[in-house]
């Protein structure tokens, strides 16, 4: 049986990606401590999903490891030595990394790191996956030409309809101190790749969401803000008139491409994943798309200053993870996570 390791196995991605592979046919083995929970509080507690994962997958071992811990890490890939690598575990947000520097550096890039070369000791030849950010890219997507629509802000130049490609710059920006962890991570696990001719590659997640994201407000745009509907309580927009847009991706289309690169790995690729222009939305265009599917109005305020390094307009171009991997395309709508995210909520909140 083929084992695969999943850090942040507790977490939207992570655990998404274990269950796909578990119905694969794989042995699981999840790293976590619970983290977003020291990050968060307890509303981003993740103990829930390792339970549901520990309940329903016979296949699923859980490590209770902090990638920190460089010899924690070390020890763990000289166990396991899995086949293949999934690195998702991350502080994931960009407000919060000012507050907790070291703590955020740490975890991104030391972190990151801490697997890479345990990698390179113990599992050379599987393929690591690592979630990237689109938040590498720094505030440089803000200064490609953009107009405002009633709903949105939109790109004015036809050539960046498609989106944002991976041949933009991720250099001399403002990336956040997030970005510039996760900028630190991303470079490394290219160069491993490169360098070692590993088989690596960097995932630019536009927005990642799903029915198990523990959305706080911090991080998990879509998650939080139908959370927010559903206890009718407001939610605060920053900034950009409530029109700034993201593309949003289901956990199991990410974990859908997951599988395909792992079956036919490349050396040091970076791919920009997200919804596409088709799963694309603003806040005020989520807000009537919840309202729909709840029945309920969106109650939100207003603060007139957007969050440091925050995109205007993000829409990730699919063209090169097409063009690589032409059986992978997006399954789930933005009608489908819409539904399914409100359905989650009103199940957890009802136990």
């Amino acid at each position: 049986m083929k084992k695969l390791l999943v850090t942040g196995s507790s977490g939207l991605i992570g655990s998404e990606v274990c269950v796909h592979f578990a119905g694969l046919g794989w042995e699981i083995h999840g790293a976590d401590n619970n983290g977003r929970a020291v990050f968060f509080g307890p509303n981003g507690d993740t103990r829930w999903n390792q339970s549901r994962l520990q309940q329903q997958l016979p296949s699923f071992i859980h490590h209770e490891v902090d990638i920190r811990d460089r010899n924690g890490v070390l020890s763990l890939l000289e166990t396991v030595r899995p086949d293949a690598i999934v690195h998702t575990a991350a502080q994931p947000s960009h407000d919060l990394a000012a507050k907790m520097p070291f703590a955020d550096f740490d975890t991104n890039a030391v972190g990151t790191m801490n697997m890479l070369e345990a990698t390179r000791q113990f599992a050379p030849d599987s393929p690591f996956v690592h979630m990237s950010t689109n938040k590498v890219y720094g505030d440089t997507p803000n200064y490609l030409p953009l107009k405002e629509l009633d709903t949105r802000w939109e790109y004015a130049d036809e050539a960046d309809f498609g989106g944002i490609r991976e041949s933009l710059s991720i250099d001399q920006c403002k990336h956040s101190l997030f970005g510039a962890s996760k900028v630190a991570a991303d470079i490394m696990v290219q160069e491993y790749g490169r360098y070692f001719g590993m088989p690596t590659c960097c995932l630019r997640g536009g927005c990642l969401t799903g029915p198990n994201h523990s959305g706080v407000e911090l991080h998990g745009f879509l998650s939080y803000l139908v959370k927010c509907n559903l206890e009718e309580r407001n939610y605060n927009v920053f900034g950009y008139l409530g029109k700034q847009v993201r593309d949003n991706i289901h956990s199991l289309d990410v974990a859908r491409f997951i599988d395909a690169f792992i079956a036919a790995p490349r050396i040091g690729e970076v791919y920009n994943l997200g919804g596409g222009r088709g799963n694309s939305c603003s806040i005020l265009e989520a807000f009537d798309r919840i309202a729909a599917v709840s029945g309920k109005p969106m109650r939100y305020e207003y603060v007139d200053k957007n969050r440091e390094g925050d995109h205007i307009c993000y829409i990730s171009d699919l063209s090169k993870i097409k063009d690589h991997y032409p059986t992978w395309d997006i399954t789930k709508s933005l009608d489908d996570i819409f539904t399914e995210i409100h359905a989650a909520w009103v199940t957890r909140t009802a136990e």
